[in-house]
């Protein structure tokens, strides 16, 4: 343990602070923050009661589009010889998909019922550049009926053979998407919307590009020219580059029916939205503006948030880490509390480790300076450490606090920030939840520490929801 850190346990003392509960993975750590710690939480919206009925409803009255039977009836050729691809999303996102209750089967069902054959479905995971699903992954998000009675396919956005060229966009970005999708006769896409750091909003154009087509792509569109415009943020849309970018990839691919829907802060369903991909989008988009986003008149010394559902690895966290940033001062302290549970990969791919290093070695304004360097090599991955980059660049490296027991210490050397092993003493930890309740409190008394011993009793707040709310500041509320 660092000297600092002992000196902080010492001199900070929690007697009278008042106990809070941080989201980690599917259980909860109960840690104390100072009495004048503000909790940023997103407004309360009712879930559904019943969310097979209004599953159904959703289908039998979709938003600027026939019903699904009337889209198939209009397709020119006899119902049991067309094909179907539906895209869904993987792992990492919390689309109730599984069982009588989530999305899946009622749309399957109503496929069949208007006469499309089972073996002319195929759903396909639209994976990005994420790696692809294991079968256990596939059982969690999609119910055992489905994985056993369906082609489930991965998309992989190297590989040639299942790639379709589609043109040029209007930025000159040469598309390839996967022909499974494509050459489908009948195209449905489904998932989540939530607020996204550079799209604006997850959902709808988003499961074709970047889920379904090439690695260029992609590429590009993760690229400086798109992720260092002020607008590719949070709950903006207009005049954001990635959104745009992504909607007319998807409006060329030509995707004839979505699902999507949103979901609360305990990530229970509230909407479904079925029918035109933009108007369904916009829909959703209306809804969760109005109650992720939290106006802020001011940001504060210290910000403790925590990675979600969506953490699964560092890679993803970074979610967390910019959606934090409206909330703190400049040289403030961001405190992230990070169950990386991938059991495969808990920081994310090789290529990730080793840019991810190299932003450690080189700063924010070193990596970006390369990535823009006309011989550099677009790498995968490339992008999330360009975005731990804007994090840096506003509180440094001692001003980010990075808790997590899955990433050994050997491996927490290659991140910036202050590792959070840091705050234990034993050097062997066997992950538990009083070791990472243990961790982050004591993370939290070396912050306040630090302003202390300035003569600053320093602010603080505690974003509740993590990486799905969007804290803004009211001076530059959209």
């Amino acid at each position: 343990m660092r000297p600092e850190i002992k000196r902080a346990l010492k001199k900070v003392e929690t007697r009278g602070w008042k106990p809070i509960s941080v989201e980690f993975g599917k259980e909860v750590l109960e840690v104390f923050v100072p009495p004048g710690c503000v909790e940023l939480t997103m407004r309360d919206v009712p879930p559904i009661p019943e969310p097979r009925r209004a599953i159904e409803e959703a289908l039998e009255y979709p938003i600027y589009s026939p019903p699904l039977e009337e889209i198939i009836r209009k397709k020119g050729k006899p119902p049991e010889e067309l094909t179907v691809a539906i895209a869904v999303s993987d792992i990492t996102r919390p689309v109730p998909y599984k069982g009588e209750q989530g999305i899946l089967l009622p749309l399957l069902k109503r496929l069949e019922s208007s006469g499309i054959k089972k073996e002319k479905i195929k759903i396909i995971v639209a994976t990005g550049m994420h790696r692809a699903s294991t079968y256990e992954e596939k059982i969690e998000m999609y119910g055992k009926e489905v994985v056993e009675q369906y082609l489930i396919l991965d998309h992989d956005c190297e590989n040639p053979d299942l790639l379709e060229s589609i043109g040029e966009t209007k930025r000159g970005t040469h598309v390839y998407v996967n022909r499974d999708f494509y050459f489908a006769d009948l195209k449905i896409a489904t998932g989540l919307v939530e607020s996204h750091f550079f799209t604006g909003i997850s959902g709808g154009r988003k499961s074709i590009c970047p889920g379904l087509v090439d690695v260029k792509t992609i590429q590009k569109f993760h690229g400086p020219y798109y992720l260092e415009d002020p607008r590719a943020t949070n709950l903006v849309l207009e005049g954001n580059p990635c959104h745009e970018e992504a909607l007319e990839i998807a409006q060329t691919v030509g995707v004839d029916f979505v699902v999507n829907v949103n979901l609360d802060k305990e990530l229970r369903l509230v909407r479904v939205f079925a029918g035109d991909m933009i108007e369904v989008n916009l829909k959703a988009f209306e809804l969760i503006k109005g109650y992720a986003e939290i106006p802020l008149d001011q940001p504060f010394d210290i910000v403790l948030t925590h990675s979600g559902y969506v953490g699964r690895d560092h890679y993803q966290t970074a979610k967390a880490g910019v959606g934090a940033l409206p909330a703190v001062k400049e040289g403030g302290t961001i405190i992230i509390v990070a169950n990386n549970r991938d059991p495969i990969e808990p920081i994310g791919s090789p290529e990730y480790k080793t840019l991810i290093h190299l932003l450690k070695l080189q700063g924010p304004d070193g990596y970006l300076q390369m990535l823009r360097m006309p011989d550099w090599r677009f790498t995968k991955d490339q992008w999330e450490p360009e975005v731990w980059g804007k994090v840096l660049r506003k509180v440094g490296e001692e001003g980010l606090i990075y808790c997590s027991l899955e990433i050994d210490r050997k491996n927490y050397c290659l991140l910036p920030g202050i590792c959070g092993l840091d705050f234990l003493n034993t050097k062997r930890i066997k992950p538990s939840l009083e070791k990472a309740r243990e961790m982050v409190q004591r993370a939290i008394q070396f912050a306040v520490y630090r302003y202390r011993e300035k003569g600053i009793e320093p602010t603080m707040t505690f974003i509740r929801e993590g990486p799905y709310a969007v804290p803004t500041l009211r001076t530059s509320l959209h």
